[in-house]
């Protein structure tokens, strides 16, 4: 049998509830929370089976990490800029192969700034650092398109059949055909009364 991850008996509050599910080793859950108001939710979620908080019936046994999206301080992208090099230097794992794959996009290099890229390279950033260093995540799709996010989906398919896990949040319905499992938020009928509140990283974390 295969080791559990994160075994979750229902999440619920005034604004949503989400069935139980169980994640095993070696799958990928996708969680529909729909293309409305929903960041708070999603970040909620993510503090919870990334260990950052409790909540009552929701047990997380291995360490998942969130693939997030690159921001730059305003500072910085004005007046000194971030590579990608510089980037990778701090957030990977140099000696890991993922480290490098976004070499593989023949326009970009190691000089080149963080604010000239686009949604899809930007996350693949991300997601290659990550998986440089980290076994399990959770990620969104914001910023890509159709063609990234499919493509993003691929690299963390192929990382599960070597044993990893991914909980993949989903606005489009996406993946609803390609993950092990899929399960919706249902929304409750206060939440046009809830008041986003959005978190963004803090400046010194680049």
């Amino acid at each position: 049998m295969n080791q559990i991850l994160i075994e979750c008996k229902g999440i619920s509050n005034d604004i949503f509830s989400l069935p139980a599910f169980t994640l095993l080793k070696g799958e990928t859950i996708g969680i529909y929370i729909g293309n409305n108001d929903s960041y708070s939710t999603q970040q909620f979620l993510t503090a919870i089976f990334t260990g950052k908080a409790q909540y009552k019936n929701t047990l997380v046994y291995k360490d998942f990490t969130f693939v997030d999206y690159v921001w730059e301080p305003n500072w910085r992208r004005i007046f000194f800029p971030i590579t990608v090099g510089e980037y990778l230097k701090k957030h990977s794992n140099l000696k890991n192969s993922y480290a490098q794959k976004i070499y593989e996009i023949d326009w970009i290099n190691k000089k080149t700034k963080i604010k000239r890229l686009p949604g899809n390279p930007r996350k693949l950033l991300s997601l290659y650092s990550v998986l440089s260093k980290k076994e399990n995540i959770i990620t969104d799709f914001a910023g890509q398109d159709s063609q990234g996010m499919i493509m993003a989906a691929e690299i963390i398919k192929r990382e599960t059949i070597k044993g990893s896990s991914a909980i993949l949040f989903d606005v489009f319905k996406t993946f609803e055909d390609t993950c092990d499992q899929y399960i919706k938020i249902d929304w409750k009928d206060n939440r046009k009364d809830y008041k986003p509140v959005y978190h963004f990283p803090e400046e010194e974390s680049l």
